[in-house]
């Protein structure tokens, strides 16, 4: 008989490792054995019954999406976080998390991608995020949840100024360059992020 690696078998049936593992977890859909070393190996008769099981195809998760542009900014993160899941756990939804550490202008991170893949598996009811801004390529992403099925809630929409938008997009645009930059360069332009950032806040105190 032939057998499949949690991995290939996420690509035959259509469904992410992670969801893999979930309905494992849960007793949904075992592995037919494991390894010694942990491995999860499937049948090909699993792959029939997924495809075919109408359970499966309507099974779908709510994400939680946070993201903040640098490792400094690792308690903002944190915060972030916390503020999600009381809100998710207060609505009652069954979710799962994903966070990001990167600019809002970088769309090659990791859980940007993972999060576009399960919108794209049709595994995805809802993403909630915090702000709008917190998703990278807010437009695209709406796009694909609407596309396959799944909606984004914004738990704070408090409209932003023009102003602090073309602020916020500048410190994106140039924190990105100054990763290139070395030595006094460097230096001057993380300056120039820190007096944007504090003419920010004074203008919204």
């Amino acid at each position: 008989m032939e057998y499949y690696k949690i991995g290939e078998f996420s690509k035959l049936v259509g469904k992410s490792i992670q969801t893999l593992r979930l309905w494992d977890s849960e007793g949904k859909l075992k592995p037919d054995h494991v390894s010694e070393g942990g491995h999860r190996y499937y049948c090909k008769e699993q792959i029939n019954h997924v495809l075919q099981v109408p359970f499966y195809k309507k099974d779908k998760i709510v994400i939680g999406y946070c993201r903040v542009s640098s490792h400094k900014q690792k308690d903002d993160l944190e915060r972030q976080i916390e503020n999600v899941k009381t809100y998710m756990i207060a609505k009652g939804y069954q979710f799962e998390i994903i966070k990001d550490i990167g600019s809002g202008i970088n769309y090659n991170k990791k859980g940007l991608n993972q999060l576009i893949d399960l919108i794209t598996n049709s595994e995805v009811d809802k993403v909630v995020i915090l702000y709008k801004d917190r998703l990278t390529g807010y437009e695209l992403i709406e796009n694909l949840c609407n596309k396959y099925g799944a909606t984004i809630e914004i738990i704070d929409s408090t409209p932003k100024t023009d102003e602090q938008e073309l602020v916020e997009d500048m410190i994106q645009i140039i924190t990105v360059f100054s990763c290139r930059l070395q030595g006094g360069r460097a230096h001057k332009v993380k300056k120039m992020i820190k007096e944007l950032k504090e003419d920010d806040s004074c203008e919204k105190s």
